[in-house]
């Protein structure tokens, strides 16, 4: 046994014990963070703005904070960016994280003093669970890849800025900073293709233990290196055994990417953000993320049909429900008060506390009051796919709106691994499926309001072509699951098969 692997056996033992006692004391430490982060929020101008002095309960907190998004966060960090302090948080942020939205143009996530360790932390001890519990710890001593944006950070307003998976660069620990690639040279280079080939070529003669990133973003670095060894991950990676991966769904994804690697990994999921690190996989066993409780971040959650009210309900821990679909509003020791992340999750459980991510409050089609989201669409095209034996390379669904006597529908995009023979019976199979899962989408076509989906098939490698198109290709670029306008389907119209 190497040093690396010897010395993290005791270390996991430890955290993983701290860890599973978090489990037992979650309520009462989302109840310690509220009174800390009101506390130190007393001394900023969105304290003073929303009277924080005043605020004794979560009810107080409710009545006195609104939820918001970024756009409504954008006046403090224009005041931050010009360089004021206590704004938002005591002092300035140490980093602006650097991300793209979807309708607020660049946004600038503040990271401070106090919230880069649940950054950091959190995905350690998501590795040293798994250590824990399988008593795998061989991987330490390999080559680890973490597919991530560019590490070069720019300054606004004098503050280091970048994209996140860049600014985590930056903390590797340096007993792990031997063993990882690429090198800071190549995670520099911003075009993805270029940096692709680079990493491959600094990777395919190394002995890879773990590899990190997106899973579409993972699969296209698989596939350059079969094009270029011609073997299978597994056969070129012999001791590759632990795959890491956040950002998306992964079901989607996974049956393709076990394809190329030939045989089993195991898998660690993540739940990570520019404003936070939510939640990760703690266990092999159990289904779901574990809820990162007792890391800097207060969590409430709003019944996710309620979202769009001026006054939702907002629940605390203790109050939620398995089963629920809620959407997720932090607060926490960067500065974000009451903010909407615009993701949607489930809990699968309450003791602990796990969830699974569900969709985006954004990402959902009701052009016809169907309400349909990311999760329902994900789960009856994976259960047709599967029934079917077919691969997913990648989707995403629209509206298409019937200006004639013909009705309307759900139009898929879908890229094949192997475009299917008889694409009306899957298409079926999937209008069936989704139809168990959405009352309303039901009641659309039983009432013959709607017509069944139709499939439009992506040629090979189109859904990378259009991302390369809109500048969105690598990095923590994702494309939508679900659109409630054409502006993918029309951008994607170059890309289908013929």
């Amino acid at each position: 046994m190497k040093i690396k692997s010897f010395l993290a056996k005791p270390f996991a033992g430890y955290i993983y014990k701290q860890i599973r006692k978090g489990m037992e004391t979650a309520v009462q430490d989302q109840q310690t963070i509220f009174n800390q982060l009101i506390k130190a929020g007393c001394k900023t101008d969105f304290g003073r703005d929303h009277g924080f002095d005043q605020i004794r309960l979560h009810a107080d907190f409710v009545r006195q904070v609104p939820i918001r998004d970024y756009e409504d966060f954008r006046p403090y960090i224009e005041k931050i960016k010009q360089g004021r302090h206590n704004v938002l948080w005591k002092g300035q942020p140490i980093y602006f994280a650097k991300t793209s939205g979807t309708t607020s143009g660049v946004k600038y996530i503040p990271i401070t003093k106090e919230s880069i360790p649940n950054h950091i932390n959190t995905a350690r001890n998501a590795l040293l669970c798994y250590m824990a519990e399988t008593g795998n710890t061989k991987f330490a001593d390999g080559k680890l890849i973490f597919l991530s944006g560019s590490p070069e950070l720019e300054r606004v307003g004098g503050i280091p800025t970048g994209r996140l998976s860049g600014i985590v660069n930056h903390h590797v620990p340096k007993y792990l900073r031997s063993n990882q690639l690429p090198s800071y040279t190549t995670n520099c280079i911003e075009e993805w293709e270029e940096k692709l080939d680079q990493i491959v070529a600094e990777t395919i003669n190394q002995d890879m233990t773990l590899i990190s990133g997106i899973p579409p973003w993972m699969q296209m670095y698989f596939d350059r290196l079969t094009e270029r060894s011609g073997k299978k991950i597994g056969e070129l990676f012999p001791h590759f055994s632990v795959m890491v991966q956040g950002g998306v769904n992964f079901e989607p994804y996974k049956a393709k990417l076990m394809e190329s690697i030939g045989r089993p990994v195991d898998t660690i999921e993540l739940f990570p953000a520019s404003e936070g690190f939510f939640a990760f996989q703690d266990s092999q066993q159990a289904t779901g993320l574990l809820l990162n409780t007792n890391s800097g971040i207060f969590f409430e959650f709003v019944p996710a049909g309620e979202i769009f009210n001026e006054n939702p309900t907002r629940l605390t821990l203790d109050e939620v429900k398995v089963g629920e679909n809620y959407a997720l509003i932090i607060n926490n020791n960067a500065g974000l008060w009451g903010y909407n992340i615009g993701d949607t999750v489930k809990f699968v459980s309450l003791n602990p506390f796990r969830i699974v991510v569900s969709g985006r409050t954004k990402h959902f089609i009701s052009a016809f009051g169907e309400h349909v989201i990311g999760e329902e669409v994900e789960s009856a095209l994976m259960d047709a796919a599967n029934e079917k034996g077919l691969h997913i390379t990648e989707f995403t669904v629209a509206p298409f709106i019937s200006t004639d006597a013909g009705k309307s529908y759900h139009e898929w995009f879908i890229e094949f691994e192997e475009k299917p023979d008889d694409l009306d019976a899957l298409s079926k199979m999937i209008d069936a499926n989704l139809r168990k899962k959405n009352v309303y989408y039901d009641d659309l076509i039983s009432g013959n309001i709607l017509a069944e989906l139709v499939i439009t098939p992506v040629r090979k490698n189109g859904f990378i072509d259009y991302m390369k198109s809109i500048g969105k290709l690598g990095g923590q670029n994702k494309v939508p699951r679900l659109s409630n306008d054409r502006n993918i389907a029309n951008g994607l119209q170059p890309f289908l098969q013929p």
